[in-house]
């Protein structure tokens, strides 16, 4: 009896060494830690703990009586929303900026990061640098204001100089054909410099040395950047193009917003600013909630399978 005793005491040892192990490690590596506690606390606070809101887009949701006690409805809010007659255009708008984003925007940063990467004269590279961030600190009501000074009719820069040079005055800002266009190219210049960053650094952790070999094998850069460059950075690339895809679906409420008009709206009404028209400046919660979590679903599937693919092609994925 004491032997069996003595062996169920052996047994029940390891937790406590792993405990005292796990409280020693913590201890030691605890100014680590303590870095990361304002990051844990951010993505707490302002990313899982809102989810909780998310039980709202299954009720008849109202304020004054609360999220349990507001009528549960079901799957009501996401009848209506597929069942609305603007639902295929909405879905459709979304979809081509989100298409345009993904084949225009995205290659851009690391184009420019290539070219930056190419510079040798670290003065004139700070130089540039700084001028494509700039753009990124401007809201976008600064950025729609200087679109409006450079395409409107009245005095624009463009129309200006298409009169200049024997052509007619195009009304950009209420065209239909150019709505999408101007908006992926406010993205473009707004965004891009802030994009290179990540590029960036990936590109100084490639060793020096690949380069000094390509070179004595006789590679010239165009050869340096398709064997070297391009390889090194692809898994950066691919990271970041599975995180874009977790967004694909928003395409930003504000810039759209103040680029809306009647004239445009058809072709430049999305999600976002039919929740704003229709859920939130009405008080319907409830159905604004129930496109957002379409949306993350959506956005979900796509990270998912993107990420599946990644693999297969023996990438790493993000997990």
């Amino acid at each position: 009896m004491l032997k069996r005793n003595t062996t169920a005491m052996r047994v029940s040892a390891p937790p406590a060494s792993m405990s005292s192990t796990l409280v020693g490690r913590l201890m030691r590596n605890r100014w680590l830690y303590m870095m990361v506690l304002p990051g844990l606390l951010y993505f707490l606070v302002f990313k899982y703990w809102p989810m909780y809101g998310i039980f709202i887009a299954f009720q008849d949701f109202q304020p004054f009586l609360g999220f349990w006690d507001s009528p549960f409805v079901g799957f009501k809010h996401f009848e209506r929303l597929f069942g609305d007659s603007n639902f295929m255009l909405l879905f459709r708008n979304t979809l081509i900026l989100a298409t345009y984003n993904i084949l225009f925007f995205f290659p851009l940063p690391i184009i420019i990061a290539l070219m930056l990467g190419e510079l040798r004269q670290e003065f004139m590279k700070r130089i540039v640098q700084t001028l494509v961030y700039i753009p990124h600190f401007m809201s976008w009501v600064v950025v729609v204001g200087i679109a409006y000074m450079f395409l409107t009719t009245e005095g624009g820069i463009m129309n200006e100089l298409l009169v200049r040079f024997g052509g007619e005055k195009i009304n950009f800002l209420v065209s239909n054909e150019w709505f999408r266009t101007i908006i992926t190219a406010e993205v473009m210049w707004k965004e891009t410099g802030w994009g290179t960053i990540i590029f960036l650094a990936a590109l100084s952790g490639i060793d020096p040395q690949l380069y000094e070999a390509a070179r004595m094998d006789g590679a010239n850069r165009l050869r340096q950047l398709w064997h070297i460059t391009l390889p090194a950075i692809r898994s950066t690339i691919i990271i970041l193009l599975i995180l874009r895809l977790g967004h694909f679906l928003d395409t930003g409420f504000e810039q759209i917003f103040l680029m809306l008009n009647a004239m445009n709206r058809e072709v430049g009404e999305v999600f976002d600013t039919y929740v704003y028209s229709v859920g939130i400046s009405q008080g319907q919660y409830s159905f604004s909630t129930a496109v957002g979590v379409f949306k993350s679903i959506v956005g979900l599937i796509l990270v998912v399978a993107a990420n599946r693919l990644a693999k297969r092609f023996g990438e790493e994925g993000i997990y």
